[in-house]
């Protein structure tokens, strides 16, 4: 592995990588950063988790003047989470230099934007909408930037941003430097790079490298009407500390995480529909660990810094196989075991087989477990806290109670009834959750069908009106708004 003081970068931006507890660079990092550092641009194909962010961002914030009040790089990512991520990054690699980094994006008041953009941040993180309405308002000047980073190119053109990312290029100045990363390299991307790329040097993560070998992966086999009596008889055996549970739609997420409430589980969802300021406070909560099970569509393996959750569940496969590595990501990081449990339907045996072709490897078949198995991992549970408590040996104050239940009952008894009353018995409260159709067959599959998408939406964090506007190019004589709508939406790119 490549250390970080081998790869040529300053002494202010090195101190502050190893602060961020960075040891070793990664094969995406140790390829791309010297390539960056000579100006070269960069075709980079690699998933969340590989350390992109860094792979772009250390080369970028060295390139900073900081004495020169001007925007000098542009990172375009598909959602706010991601472009709130890859700032909060930046941030800390450029605290040494005292960089000034400034994500824009949907939802977030304009005129609070454009009054930050007058202090001449250095480096913009931005959706793809929110820039273009910037750049037709002329309220952010881009004549001075030398840098452009599109991030997760793929799922940009999942969500219809190609027209936006193409007219943003456009108005920045030609001689620069463009690095682009994508999981996938679908036509659409290949032709953006061959229009706006100079002989782009290509960096490739291997699928090997995506998959984290610290992770357990299973699947169970489960109908339809069956899945969530079988989820929560795992979260009971399992006892999981941050558990991700991924539905493919949001409604999936909000009828999951009302019914998980019902049943006595601390569990808040998070998908596009929902207010900034709402997201934020969910990732809070999950994150201090006062909710147990946090519910989420794709957005939150896309976008997200999520560390300690111990626990994934597929509740619904994902349609493709990039977003399962994304998924299972979340878990299993730096150095810790985890655990990736997907459900599947019968009918989804097709989409487990490309899930393991892609991964290449195997996924270990659970059997769902019984009532009985469920009552039993909860005993084991408060079994083991009783331990614990014994072991503290602070229980003088208790001991006199103790022996009073002792003159009129025998000890199993006694024992027997502190378990029963701490044992938390399977919930059978009834729920209601609308069926989801299994997902067609593999060879029934389009794999860039929008319209599929905007049903589906299984992405969140993107409003279907936005998508219809980005395919629609303005008519003679007309003026693009950049995705601008009289009564925008807060969820809105």
């Amino acid at each position: 592995m490549t250390k970080f003081e081998d790869l040529g970068i300053s002494q202010a931006t090195l101190k502050a990588v190893l602060k961020m507890g960075f040891e070793e660079a990664t094969p995406i990092q140790s390829e791309t950063i010297p390539l960056s550092l000579e100006n070269k641009d960069v075709i980079g194909q690699a998933q969340t988790g590989t350390g992109k962010t860094a792979a772009f961002g250390i080369p970028l914030v060295e390139k900073i003047i900081t004495s020169k009040e001007a925007i000098q790089g542009i990172i375009i990512a598909p959602t706010r989470e991601l472009a709130i991520q890859v700032s909060e990054e930046l941030y800390k690699i450029g605290a040494g230099k005292k960089v000034r980094v400034l994500p824009i994006y949907g939802g977030q008041d304009i005129s609070r934007q454009i009054r930050s953009l007058k202090k001449s941040p250095h480096i913009i993180v931005g959706t793809p909408g929110r820039l273009l309405d910037h750049i037709n308002r002329k309220t952010m000047r881009l004549d001075n930037v030398q840098t452009v980073i599109l991030d997760e190119a793929d799922e940009m053109l999942n969500m219809g941003f190609i027209e936006d990312i193409e007219a943003i290029l456009a108005k920045i100045p030609e001689e620069r430097q463009t690095l682009l990363f994508s999981a996938t390299m679908p036509g659409p991307i290949q032709r953006i790079a061959e229009r706006f790329m100079k002989d782009p040097h290509i960096v490739r993560v291997k699928t090997k490298e995506m998959t984290v070998p610290s992770i357990e992966q299973y699947y169970l086999e489960v109908q339809e009407k069956n899945k969530f009596d079988v989820l929560t008889r795992l979260l009971d055996i399992q006892s999981p500390e941050l558990a991700i549970v991924f539905g493919r739609t949001k409604r999936r997420v909000d009828e999951l995480s009302e019914a998980l409430n019902l049943r006595g589980y601390a569990a808040e969802g998070i998908h596009g529909d929902l207010s900034q300021a709402k997201r934020l406070s969910v990732l809070r909560k999950f994150k201090e660990g006062s909710i147990d099970v946090l519910v989420a569509t794709d957005v939150a393996a896309r976008g997200l810094d999520i560390s300690g959750v111990t626990h994934v569940y597929n509740f619904d496969i994902p349609q493709d196989p990039e977003s399962y590595v994304h998924r299972i990501g979340r878990t299993g990081r730096a150095g810790k075991t985890g655990m990736a449990l997907t459900f599947i339907t019968p009918r989804e045996k097709s989409y487990l087989a490309v899930v393991e072709k892609t991964t290449k490897r195997k996924m270990e078949r659970m059997k769902p477990p019984t009532l009985d198995e469920a009552l039993e991992g909860q005993q084991r549970a408060v079994v083991d806290k009783i331990n614990q408590t014994i072991e503290t040996n602070n229980l003088q104050y208790y001991k006199a109670a103790a022996e009073e239940l002792l003159e009129t009952n025998d000890a199993s008894t006694v024992i027997a009834a502190v378990l029963k009353m701490l044992t938390k018995e399977p919930d059978t409260t009834p729920v209601k959750l609308t069926e989801e159709q299994p997902l067609p067959g593999k060879k029934e599959r389009k794999p860039y069908d929008r319209d599929r998408r905007r049903k589906d939406d299984s992405r969140g964090g993107y409003n279907s009106d936005r998508r219809k506007k980005a395919s629609v190019k303005p008519r003679s004589g007309e003026k693009r708004t950049g995705g601008k709508s009289s009564k925008p939406r807060s969820f809105n790119h």
